[in-house]
């Protein structure tokens, strides 16, 4: 079916962790296997990085819905001074 992505900002000042929940993002594609929705991080955090919070400091490119679900990935903000608005995709 239809992939449907939900996404909504997030804030992060310098040092902050956020833990993404299905607040955060969320998909479906009209089938009942969430653990088959993939995200691919193609633009990552420029002043930060995504990580798996089992694993603290290494930088991750991919996670599934059900990381999301079970709330085991972060984003996590460098210690950057005057870090501007970014996105990662």
């Amino acid at each position: 079916g239809d992939i449907v992505l939900l996404a909504k900002p997030v804030t992060l000042t310098e040092g902050d962790r956020v833990t993404l929940t299905t607040d955060v993002p969320v998909a479906t594609d009209g089938t009942s296997k969430p653990e088959k929705l993939l995200y691919a991080v193609s633009l990552p955090p420029v002043h930060g990085q995504i990580e798996h919070i089992n694993y603290p400091g290494v930088p991750i490119s991919s996670y599934s819905q059900l990381d999301v679900v079970a709330q085991k990935v972060s984003h996590i903000h460098d210690n950057s001074h005057g870090a501007g608005k970014e996105a990662l995709r």
